[in-house]
């Protein structure tokens, strides 16, 4: 999934986005410890995605404090 997706998403999507992938990512763990993974490529596309969607998460958490700051002022 690319950033402009992530981006477009609302932050109730982008909540259920990040709940499915840690989802999938503490799956391919279990199964990368129990068995032979398939594409261990993948466990890296999930952290990733995760870290990409906290990323776009924090950036708007700042922007809503900044735009609280300014109609204090």
């Amino acid at each position: 999934m690319k950033v402009s997706e992530l981006r477009q998403m609302s932050d109730e999507q982008l909540a259920q986005v990040l709940k499915e992938t840690r989802e999938a990512l503490f799956r391919l763990r279990v199964q990368a410890q129990t068995e032979r993974l398939d594409a261990p490529s993948e466990l890296r596309k999930h952290r990733r995605l995760i870290a990409r969607i906290l990323t776009i998460q924090n950036e708007r958490k700042r922007q809503q404090q900044a735009a609280g700051a300014q109609s204090t002022k």
